[in-house]
């Protein structure tokens, strides 16, 4: 508890010229999917691979880069208090239609490993919440990503 609280000021206290934990939305995006990843305490490696995909094809990078930014995002998530952060940051600048995107990308993410464990649901829907999409958002995203599913 006394180490969080401490982090807590190093990070705040730190100085504004330190880029190393500067968040990009790509960041942002990669942080709050490998929440949903992390949600169940169990990493599939079909999940990853999933998270990965999606990295790749929604912001066109190599799979080094995808891989660095999982990497980076894991760290941040790792030593982050709370998703502040991450959500304000794509609240700002993504559009609503973007974001109901990302609660889509969540529940395919969650789906990779053929399973919805309930932790990652709550995950889910506390991170829509945060991202500000509706409750019907949230469900009709669901419900799309299985239909797609079969």
């Amino acid at each position: 508890m006394l180490d969080t609280v401490q982090q807590f000021f190093q990070r705040v206290l730190a100085p504004a010229h330190d880029h190393h934990d500067a968040v990009t939305p790509q960041l942002a995006v990669a942080a709050l999917l490998s929440e949903v990843l992390r949600a169940d305490y169990e990493v599939d490696p079909q999940e990853l691979a999933t998270l990965r995909e999606m990295l790749i094809r929604q912001f066109s990078l190599s799979g080094e880069q995808a891989d660095a930014l999982i990497a980076e995002a894991e760290e941040q998530v790792e030593h982050a208090v709370d998703h502040f952060q991450y959500v304000s940051l794509l609240n700002e600048r993504f559009s609503y239609a973007q974001r109901v995107e990302l609660v889509a990308a969540m529940w395919r993410l969650a789906y990779a490993d053929n399973e919805l464990a309930a932790l990652e649901e709550h995950r889910i829907r506390r991170l829509a919440d945060l991202l500000y999409v509706s409750h019907s958002d949230f469900i009709r995203t669901k419900l799309a990503v299985l239909e797609a599913r079969g």
